[in-house]
């Protein structure tokens, strides 16, 4: 089984060119825009974060028709602006899901539409569903489609990732049926924190 690898980080605004420019007076780097997600009734903006990884800020997207189960950040009850989870990629999400103590949802393909009219499309868990206030991350299978990193302005490097959570046993139960070895702590609220070192050499912290 492939050990799963942070995808990327979540970052969650009311608007999204709000959300932008908060991350680009974070990182000095404005994000660029990825495109809409029908299926969730979002869109979002992207930056790279060395290899692989990419962050995403992520916002309703009001050209959009809510979506049957309502607009992604509304069920997640995101209301401001932060980071508020993650992703793990892996080629083998299904065995993942299947072996995870905390219900993942179904796997599902999923589209973005992105600015130049092309489409997208990875294998997703449910994000709707087992966020446990975003620590727990949801699992991604890009399979043939290039990765988001590959083109997204370079903004600095994940250099930690770290969660937090009142029941902090119970999520480092659940990331170790993962294979994740992310660090938790106890703490009053959930939440999610990163170290990002930016391409000018200073240290940020994300949370």
């Amino acid at each position: 089984m492939q050990i799963p690898e942070i995808d990327h980080l979540v970052f969650v605004s009311s608007d999204l060119e709000a959300g932008m420019d908060h991350i680009e007076r974070l990182l000095g780097v404005r994000p660029a825009p990825g495109g809409r997600h029908p299926d969730f009734g979002t869109h979002n903006a992207l930056l790279g974060l060395g290899p692989g990884r990419y962050l995403e800020v992520l916002a309703p997207d009001p050209s959009l028709d809510p979506p049957p189960r309502g607009r992604l950040t509304d069920v997640w009850g995101a209301r401001s602006t932060g980071l508020f989870t993650w992703v793990a990629r892996s080629e083998d999400i299904d065995t993942l899901a299947a072996g995870c103590p905390s219900p993942l949802g179904s796997i599902d393909p999923c589209t973005r539409l992105k600015p130049d009219g092309t489409w997208l499309s990875w294998r997703l868990s449910d994000p709707f569903v087992g966020r446990l206030g975003g620590p727990i991350p949801f699992l991604i299978d890009w399979g043939d489609s290039p990765h988001p990193a590959d083109t997204a302005p370079p903004a600095g490097t994940l250099t930690r990732l770290s969660v937090h959570h009142p029941e902090s046993e119970r999520i480092e139960r659940i990331l170790e049926s993962l294979s994740i070895a992310v660090p938790v702590t106890r703490a009053t609220q959930p939440g999610v924190r990163a170290e990002i070192r930016t391409v000018d050499g200073r240290v940020v912290m994300l949370e």
